[in-house]
């Protein structure tokens, strides 16, 4: 099983810090205590509070964020304390006690976005859903998803794409989505708030999203590797590409730069992939954002599956 690893991530708010994890820890719920005798729901919130420093301690989804008192600066203490954080769940350490957790129906909103391939539907909840993207192709590929393996029970699913806070669905041509959207934001919704998991949390072998995280942890590693070049068109990717193609229900990643040929090759997922108009995104957007970006370096970009 995959251990946990704990990401410190800065927020807008100086004396707040986010330490992000690779798994959930709660389903769907959000907790905030002030002091340790509110924490009593929380053993790990508890341990947190037996450092002097801590104010506040916020448990959602993925992370854990803790508000300081001025007494110290987070550059000094923020890597002892993401490693504290670590150290408890991997030796098993609850989050929130079972007893205390409420039960029932948990409220959620789904709504429907139509993405620019006319065969995708994106499908928003207001709830994290996943924590690394999950992409599948068939019923087959989707055994670590209990969600996708029902959605494929429907005969119009063709591709399931899961990222962040939503799904994108391809369609099969025999089915319109004015006759089938409503069916979907339904189910999807109804199986969130029942609590149902999105993701199998453990498996006898690796989940498929556990190995999509084990590649970005590669990719992340591998990168100090890449030439000058190649690290700027991924950190392009990253800010300028990524979060527009997200709100289109897809994703992009960077495979290959090639020096002699100036071409770039990406992957494209989700709506991204097979769509009509995915052409000329590739040619008329970020092969003229790199062009420009990158003058003389880059002359073409390739998705290497889209």
């Amino acid at each position: 099983m995959e251990e946990y690893s704990i990401k410190i991530v800065p927020t807008a708010t100086p004396g707040i810090v986010k330490f992000e994890a690779n798994k959930f820890l709660t389903q769907h719920e959000s907790f905030e205590f002030k002091n340790i005798d509110e924490a009593q729901a929380s053993p790990l919130a508890q341990q947190l509070f037996y450092l002097p420093f801590v104010k506040t301690v916020y448990i959602a989804q993925n992370f854990v964020a803790i508000e300081k008192y001025n007494i110290v600066e987070w550059p000094d203490v923020q890597n002892e304390v993401a490693e504290q954080i670590s150290n408890y769940l991997n030796k098993g350490g609850e989050v929130i006690k079972q007893v205390e957790q409420k039960t029932g129906n948990i409220p959620v909103t789904v709504y429907a976005e139509s993405t620019p391939n006319p065969g995708v539907m994106k499908f928003v909840a207001n709830k994290k859903l996943v924590i690394n993207a999950a992409e599948f192709k068939n019923i087959d590929e989707a055994q670590t998803s209990p969600l996708a393996v029902k959605l494929f029970h429907f005969p119009f699913v063709k591709e399931i794409f899961i990222d962040q806070n939503y799904i994108s669905i391809q369609k099969y041509d025999m089915a319109d989505w004015n006759d089938i959207t409503m069916e979907l934001r339904e189910f999807i919704r109804n199986y969130i708030q029942e609590g149902n998991e999105v993701i199998t949390a453990e498996t006898d072998n690796a989940s498929k999203e556990e190995a999509v995280a084990k590649q970005a942890e590669e990719q992340a590693k591998s990168f100090d590797n890449l030439d000058a070049t190649s690290k700027e068109i991924v950190a392009i990717l990253d800010e300028y590409i990524k979060p527009a193609v997200a709100s289109d229900g897809g994703n992009i990643l960077f495979d290959s730069y090639n020096a002699e040929s100036k071409t770039v090759k990406v992957i494209l997922q989700g709506a991204c992939s097979g769509c009509p108009s995915s052409t000329m995104t590739l040619k008329n957007g970020i092969e003229t954002m790199l062009r420009d970006m990158l003058a003389n370096r880059v002359e073409r970009v390739e998705a290497i599956n889209g």
